[in-house]
């Protein structure tokens, strides 16, 4: 998980201008939005029946945390309306702080790597 997290950021990163027109552009649309969201749920809620566990060190308990959040997050785009949502990534802000959010992403990341890597077979 920790490296498909860094792999898409680092791409996202690498085409600021592209991605910062992608993102506006899916909330524009109602469409492309739902399909978001009900893939976003699935992985969701994939990692939270298959990897629910809220002890057995940092790594372990953050998976079942991104499992959460992403679950919470699909349910989000799947049931806000579309102005609601639109609303949401304007005060987001999310050209003015797009490095901050991917710095973020990438320390997430690069921290599930590491426990993967390390033996921790429950990690990223």
């Amino acid at each position: 998980m920790g490296l498909s997290i860094v792999l898409v950021v680092l791409s996202i990163i690498a085409n600021k201008p592209g991605s910062v027109a992608t993102m506006s552009a899916l909330f524009t649309d109602p469409a492309l939005m739902f399909i978001t969201g009900v893939f976003t749920m699935i992985l969701g809620l994939a990692i939270v029946v298959g990897h629910n566990r809220w002890s057995g060190g940092a790594v372990t308990v953050l998976v079942t945390i991104y499992g959460w959040v992403a679950l919470l997050k699909g349910l989000t785009f799947l049931c806000l309306p579309a102005a609601a949502q639109s609303g949401l990534y304007q005060a987001m802000h999310f050209e003015q702080y797009f490095y901050r959010y991917f710095v973020v992403a990438l320390v997430l990341g690069g921290y599930l790597i590491y426990g993967g890597f390390r033996g921790d077979a429950t990690a990223g």
